[in-house]
C-alpha cells in the first residue's frame, strides 16, 4: 500500500483512488467536508454500544430542537433525504395507511408549490415521495398573486430554497409563509448549504417556516450522510414515522446510531463557536491566493463575503475583458488533471473562479496558489 502527502494513512491510495485538493467547498462529489476529530471520536465510541434507535432518534431530536428553537427535530440521511421526508410528512402525516401507500399519492393532497426561480436538481427528492411540483412565477421572480392563485385543495406544502447565486427577486420567505398559512398550508425550507452563518439555525423558523432541513456534512463538519430536520412537532413526527427504523418509504435512507451521535456532537460544537472567529481564519488562509495573483494583468482577485452569494469568505478571481490568457474552463480543466488534482466549485458566474476555504489546509493553499499562478502566467 502506498500513501502520499494528501493521503497519509494510505486508505484511498490503497484503493487506487487519487486524493484531491478540494477548493470547491463542502460539495458531496468532492468528498463533503473534513469531519471534526471530536465527531469521529464520538462516532467510534457510539458504534460499540447498542441502543434502541427510536429512543435515540427522540433524544437526538430533542437536542436539535433546543439548538434550533424548533418544536422538534430529527436526524435525517443528508439534506436530500430530508427533502423526501418533508414531502412525505406533508402528504401522509402519521397515518400508516397513507404512509404505506407512498409514493402513490392517489386521494391525498400531493401538490408542492415552488417558485420557478427556486427550481434545482434536488427538488426531484420531493417527487420521490409522490409529490407533484407546481411552479409559480418566472425564472427571476414571483408575485404574490401567482402564489395565491396556485394554492388549491390539492396543495400539500409550499417549498422554499435558500442557496447562493439565486435570484434576489424571488418572493421572500415571510411573505410566502403569510400567504401559505392563510390557507393552512405548511412551508418547507431547504437550507442545506446555509450553515454558517449560525444565525440561520433559528432564522427560518422565526420567519414562519414550518419545517427546515440543513446538511450535517457541510459547514458543520458532521457525518457526510446526515442532515437536520427541525420544525413543527406534528410534521417532524410524520417524518420520523416514515424513516428508519420504521418500515416505510424512507427506510432505505438509514442513519446509523453512530451517525446520529456524530451529528448531534457536530451541531453542539458548531453552535458553541462564532462566525467572526471562523471567518477570520478563512480570510487568513486565503490571503496567499490573493498575494500570488493580485499583480497579474487582466484579472482581479479579492476575498469576498456577503449575504447573497458568498456566505463565507471566498477568494474570487474575475477574468476581465482585457484578459488574454487561458479561459476559466481551461484553467479548471488543467488543474483538475494535474498532480494532485485540484477541484473548484461550479456555481459562480461564468467570468469568476472561486476558492472556497472550507476544506483547505495551509499546505494545500501553497500548492493551489502556485499552480494557479503558473497556469495564469504561462
Amino acid at each position: 500500500m502506498t500513501s502520499s502527502k494528501w493521503d497519509p494513512t494510505g486508505v484511498y491510495s490503497g484503493l487506487n483512488v487519487s486524493p484531491i485538493i478540494n477548493a470547491g467547498g463542502p460539495i458531496t462529489r468532492l468528498g463533503g467536508s473534513r469531519t471534526r476529530p471530536e465527531v469521529l471520536d464520538a462516532m467510534t465510541r457510539a458504534a460499540t454500544v447498542m441502543v434502541e434507535v427510536n429512543d435515540l432518534n427522540q433524544r437526538a431530536g430533542e437536542r436539535i430542537a433546543q439548538l434550533t428553537g424548533a418544536e422538534a427535530g430529527f436526524v435525517c440521511s443528508g439534506a436530500a433525504g430530508g427533502l423526501v421526508l418533508q414531502a412525505a410528512a406533508c402528504i401522509a402525516g402519521t397515518d400508516p395507511f397513507r404512509m404505506r401507500q407512498l409514493p402513490d399519492t392517489t386521494g391525498m393532497k400531493n401538490e408542492i408549490i415552488i417558485q420557478n426561480c427556486h427550481r434545482f436538481a434536488y427538488d426531484q427528492a420531493y417527487r420521490a415521495a409522490g409529490a407533484k411540483l407546481v411552479g409559480v412565477g418566472d425564472g427571476r421572480r414571483t408575485q404574490a398573486w401567482e402564489l395565491e392563485g396556485a394554492i388549491t385543495e390539492s396543495t400539500a406544502a409550499v417549498a422554499y430554497l435558500f442557496s447562493n447565486h439565486l435570484s434576489r427577486r424571488a418572493m421572500g420567505l415571510e411573505e410566502v409563509c403569510r400567504i401559505a398559512h392563510k390557507h393552512d398550508v405548511p412551508v418547507i425550507v431547504d437550507g442545506a448549504s446555509m450553515l454558517p452563518p449560525r444565525a440561520n439555525l433559528t432564522r427560518y423558523l422565526a420567519q414562519g417556516a414550518d419545517m427546515v432541513v440543513f446538511s450535517g456534512g457541510k459547514g458543520m463538519r458532521g457525518p457526510q450522510g446526515t442532515g437536520i430536520l427541525c420544525g413543527r412537532a406534528d410534521l417532524i413526527a410524520g417524518a420520523a414515522a416514515q424513516a428508519n427504523p420504521n418500515q416505510f418509504l424512507a427506510r432505505p435512507m438509514k442513519v446509523s446510531k453512530e451517525e446520529v451521535v456524530g451529528l448531534v456532537t457536530a451541531l453542539e460544537l458548531f453552535a458553541e463557536e462564532d462566525d467572526d472567529t471562523e471567518f477570520a481564519s478563512y480570510r487568513s488562509l486565503l490571503q496567499p491566493v490573493v498575494d500570488a495573483l493580485v499583480e497579474i494583468p487582466g484579472i482581479s482577485v479579492s476575498i469576498e463575503q456577503d449575504d447573497f452569494d458568498y456566505f463565507i469568505p471566498t477568494a474570487v478571481i474575475r477574468f476581465g475583458p482585457d484578459w488574454r490568457g487561458p479561459s476559466k474552463d481551461e484553467v479548471v480543466s488543467t488543474l483538475a488533471n494535474g498532480d494532485p488534482p485540484i477541484y473548484f466549485g461550479g456555481l459562480s458566474d461564468p467570468d469568476e473562479l472561486t476558492v472556497d476555504p472550507t476544506n483547505l489546509i495551509e499546505a494545500e493553499i501553497g500548492v493551489l496558489s502556485q499552480r494557479l499562478r503558473d497556469e495564469l502566467t504561462k
